[in-house]
């Protein structure tokens, strides 16, 4: 069975915790000319640096160093200044390289530096620091434990309980506390006649492990929620505690100074390819020993168009949309045997409307997901909601060519919806929009955590398909437990690594908006 690959002669990603260090040269190189579509120049290493060199460079990096340090009443500054991305000078080698600097990979790099501490070098590489096409920048940033599988429900659990205390874990003396501005207003999830069952199954269970929902029927969802058409709705289902909605900037913010704080790098980078080197010894069920083509470097090309070489112990792909093009260049889903299988992450791009609706429901509106799909929520005070649906089918899936947002499909998809839902909403104005990326997991839809069975240092924490920012926390902790401990120490996450894809097992969350 390829589930039960025994790998011999392979460094354990393990070993990185049990005192393990890397030390060995990284390589830079200017581009000449346009390298950006020579896939082999990105694939070769540059000469090794001159010794000489390399020693005036690190010379020069500590002296700005220990000027920072000693010197800072002449050049006062804040913390804000030390937390943006530096990328000018990359780091020879870390013990965690971390690709992708958005939500989640900013709570791994936390997460192992809040409990590693110096023991271990984090080194966080994102290609763009805006995070325009981030998924957490398409987020309406809602918290929920309405899910059908005892993991997700579990890790939004704990997520729940981090996001409402940010400062606590997050916060940093001196400096601006961390306001993530929750809204406790809850989720309504409505049924029709033929979703009513999954529902009840789907609130057993969640109120079973800890969350706190009550069923509604339609006449208790009119007496609640006056404003609700409820023909066609069989059941609802209302989240009493720890759902409703946060900002995810603020979240993302957090965890990105923290780590910094704590003593992760960031730096703006683009992964280009992975080198590789082969190991023999390696012993499959049921054959002899094979060789086996590992990888522990990784080749970035810099802002400056520069080739920087890093050595890693450990590399998480957290690159969200882009995750399955990054695995790739890992040679997963394009090698031979267990790397033939992808990893199933693909960009698919989603629309977030504001509207005005002046004669829309009051405060206490929570989150209303329709059977159809679509959602809305209020954003502030003003009378001002926020919506979106999720395509039908494939053949409705919107080009991923560019970030464009279509307002036709808000007029013809979501509109005549939600104003069937909730007739105030026939009086509403289109204030903006926007798009961004989700990284959809086209197997299962669901999230995608731990190491890759033959590449075992190379670690997943994707594809979770639009609930990803809601479960930041208990991911990051989750891929510090497997890095530290090499098992999962609170929430048993087994079921969402990459062996169901081999397996064809199936892992699939019914309650994905």
């Amino acid at each position: 069975m390829l589930r039960n690959i025994a790998r011999l002669g392979v460094n354990n990603y393990c070993a990185a915790v049990n005192g393990t260090k890397i030390f060995s040269a990284s390589y830079s190189e200017k581009s000449s000319g346009n390298k950006d579509d020579d896939e082999n120049y990105w694939k070769q290493l540059p000469e090794p640096e001159n010794p000489v060199s390399r020693t005036v460079e690190l010379f020069r990096r500590q002296t700005r160093d220990l000027k920072q340090k000693f010197m800072f009443w002449k050049e006062p500054g804040t913390f804000q200044d030390e937390w943006v991305i530096d990328s000018t000078t990359y780091p020879y080698h870390a013990d965690i390289v971390i690709i992708g600097g958005a939500a989640i990979g900013s709570s791994i790099a936390y997460w192992i530096k809040k409990i590693a501490g110096e023991g271990l070098s984090v080194l966080v590489i994102e290609k763009d620091p805006s995070y325009n096409k981030a998924s957490t920048v398409l987020s309406v940033g809602g918290l929920r434990q309405q899910f059908s599988m005892e993991e997700n429900i579990e890790m939004s659990l704990f997520s729940a309980d981090f996001i409402r205390n940010a400062q606590e874990h997050l916060g940093i003396e001196g400096e601006q506390p961390i306001d993530v501005q929750f809204r406790p207003y809850g989720y309504l999830y409505l049924a029709s006649e033929a979703g009513a069952q999954q529902l009840t199954e789907n609130s057993k269970l969640q109120n079973k492990l800890g969350a706190r929902n009550i069923l509604l029927t339609a006449k208790q969802i009119n007496e609640r929620f006056p404003w609700i058409n409820t023909n066609g709705i069989e059941l609802g289902c209302l989240g009493m505690e720890k759902e409703g909605w946060f900002d995810p900037w603020a979240l993302l913010n957090g965890f990105k100074r923290k780590a910094i704080q704590l003593g992760a790098q960031y730096h703006t980078g683009e992964v280009k390819s992975f080198t590789f080197h082969n190991t023999s010894n390696i012993i499959y069920e049921g054959k002899g020993p094979e060789t086996w083509t590992g990888t522990n470097h990784i080749i970035v090309k810099s802002p400056s168009g520069e080739k920087q070489v890093i050595e890693f112990a450990i590399c998480v792909i957290a690159a969200g949309a882009e995750s399955g093009n990054i695995a790739r260049l890992a040679k997963i889903g394009n090698g031979p045997g267990v790397l033939s299988v992808p990893l199933p992450v693909v960009p698919r791009k989603r629309f977030v409307y504001c509207y005005d609706a002046p004669d829309g429901p009051a405060l206490n509106t929570p989150m209303v997901i329709d059977p159809t799909g679509a959602y809305f929520r209020r954003e502030g005070l003003a009378g001002t909601f926020l919506a979106g649906k999720s395509p039908d089918n494939f053949d409705e899936e919107p080009s991923i060519d560019n970030l464009d947002v279509d307002d036709d499909y808000f007029n013809n998809k979501i509109w005549p919806i939600i104003a069937n839902r909730v007739p105030s909403f026939e009086n509403i104005k289109l204030k903006s929009s926007w798009a961004g990326y989700y990284d959809y997991n086209y197997f299962d839809e669901n999230g995608i955590i731990g190491q890759h069975p033959l590449q075992d240092n190379v670690m997943f924490a994707t594809g979770f398909s639009g609930h990803g920012i809601q479960q930041a926390p208990a991911v990051g902790r989750a891929v510090m437990e497997r890095i530290l401990h090499c098992d999962y120490r609170t929430i048993d996450l087994t079921r969402l690594g990459f062996d169901r894809f081999i397996t064809l097992e199936k892992m699939k969350e019914k309650n994905i908006i």
